[in-house]
């Protein structure tokens, strides 16, 4: 036999519906997308519940925090080189790799990597451009007084070892990736050691790495 219901409740059953019809009736409908994105989300709810334990877990992780990235441990090898994924990059990119291949292409990977330190520091402080081609093209035009002589030494620049630059050219990305650690103390100019210009009786020497000699001012700032 059917439970009868009390006349209190009837009566209650009776208003909550009357207001439910009266709500439905006055407000404005929900969009197509709203009524779609509630209908998910019930679903979702009851997904969730019929979930066996160790598939609700694993649903709880999709929400805990990534570990950071693992360091990139860097040998200055040609084989780790020749082991890293092909390099690319937008403009700047492309002036650190030409920089690197006219300027150390002979170098150690480490000389080279010390060269694109300096480029880079460079770049951090105020006494030159503050973009990696800004640096690199300070002077460009005016024979012999430009910053690195390939620019401005009237050849033209051509590539005709492939495989020395898609190595520098991942030297240049990796160095702009920040993988590596300091080489030249915070140097900002160098030169072979077939040469000597004058600048290097006034700057401190850092670093000595192939046949390169490294050399920074004689005071650092926050911007050098």
């Amino acid at each position: 036999m059917a439970r009868e219901v009390p006349v209190r409740g009837y009566l209650m059953l009776r208003y909550i519906m009357a207001v439910a019809t009266m709500a439905a009736t006055v407000l404005p409908s929900a969009s197509f997308a709203e009524r779609e994105a509630i209908d998910t989300a019930k679903k979702e709810l009851v997904a969730r519940s019929e979930l066996p334990a160790q598939s609700f877990r694993d649903y709880f992780k999709l929400f805990q925090p990534r570990k950071a990235a693992k360091p990139v441990e860097i040998k200055y090898s040609k084989d780790w080189l020749d082991q890293r994924p092909k390099a690319t990059g937008d403009e700047n990119w492309k002036c650190l790799s030409e920089a690197l291949y006219f300027e150390a292409r002979g170098e150690s990977v480490r000389g080279q990597f010390a060269v694109a330190e300096v480029i880079l520091n460079r770049v951090k402080s105020s006494r030159f451009p503050s973009s990696l081609c800004g640096v690199i093209r300070q002077g460009t035009g005016k024979k012999y007084q430009c910053q690195f002589t390939y620019t401005c030494d009237g050849r033209k620049e051509v590539i005709h070892e492939k495989k020395a630059y898609e190595r520098v050219s991942k030297v240049a990305r990796a160095a702009i990736d920040g993988v590596g650690k300091e080489l030249t103390e915070g140097a900002t100019h160098y030169h072979t050691t077939a040469v000597r210009p004058s600048w290097s009786r006034v700057y401190k020497q850092t670093a000595r790495i192939g046949v390169h000699i490294f050399y920074r001012h004689n005071y650092r700032t926050a911007s050098n």
